[in-house]
């Protein structure tokens, strides 16, 4: 089989490992960052380090995924090079209360970077999407594994209009943003380490991820339909994310009830 160059797209060219490891030096929680042409899943390659020891700080991206996950079992599909797909290895010192606040911080500095260095106004749906307005630019995908979490992002750059998994999907570049990759990828690495670690020197307070998250949760204020696990389904409006990052939503007859995972969507924004 003849195999396609990582030029074959001058568009898409591949990332430098020297040039993204050069973060590794002037940050205090990365160890070790691992580029791989192509691989089944960056969240499962790190599970699988995380099980044989590796330390926290560990961060694998690939610039192509075969068998990419997201929430609820679904999959994570894109072309070569046109996207950002990390995965990074923390071993939190936390009370496991605080641990459902991850996939918040994380959002959160997704939002962060795209807005500076994407140069994309993004949102967020609760709990982990990234939203251009109304439609869909990535996805985080958090998993527990005994002491440690493997903190999954995966954004779409560079993807075309006939490239999208779904007409939803969007791409920073369908949207004007960058298409520069490794810049990017610097700022979500810094990003998140500043928030993970001060949220880690807080000993895992909400003070230190929600009011940065309700500020860009366009799911906040949203009438909302949220799809139980189980099959039940309620309606109503979103009123808060509360300090467990618990999803809170007040029902037609007044009632109020938190979630703490469910399929949302936005039927109607009251902001």
């Amino acid at each position: 089989m003849q195999r396609v160059s990582q030029w074959s797209d001058l568009e898409r060219p591949p990332l430098s490992v020297a040039r993204l490891r050069a973060v590794l030096l002037d940050d205090p929680l990365w160890t070790a960052l691992d580029l791989r042409a192509s691989t089944a899943s960056t969240n499962a390659d790190v599970a699988a380090a995380a099980r044989e020891g590796a330390p926290e700080g560990l961060v694998v991206i690939a610039e192509e995924q075969v068998a990419g996950r997201g929430r609820l079992g679904r999959t994570w599909a894109a072309p070569p090079r046109a996207s950002i797909l990390m995965s990074m290895l923390v071993r939190p010192q936390l009370p496991g209360s605080s641990l459902p606040l991850l996939p918040l911080l994380t959002g959160l500095a997704v939002v962060e970077a795209t807005r500076g260095v994407g140069e994309v106004t993004t949102a967020l749906k609760w709990p982990n999407d990234v939203l251009v307005g109304d439609r869909k630019l990535g996805g985080i995908l958090v998993e527990r594994l005994d002491d440690a979490v493997v903190v999954g992002i995966g954004l779409n750059v560079s993807t075309r209009s006939d490239e999208r998994a779904v007409p939803t999907a969007t791409s920073l570049a369908l949207e004007g943003g960058t298409t520069d990759r490794e810049p990017l990828l610097k700022e979500l690495l810094r990003s998140f380490s500043r928030r993970y670690r001060a949220f880690v020197a807080a000993d895992g307070a909400p003070q230190a991820v929600l009011p940065g998250y309700r500020a860009v949760c366009e799911t906040i204020g949203s009438e909302v339909r949220v799809e139980l696990p189980g099959g039940r389904v309620v309606t109503g409006r979103a009123v808060d994310v509360d300090d467990t990052g618990q999803l809170v939503v007040e029902e037609a007859n007044g009632s109020t009830a938190s979630w703490s995972a469910g399929d949302v969507t936005h039927l109607r924004s009251a902001r």
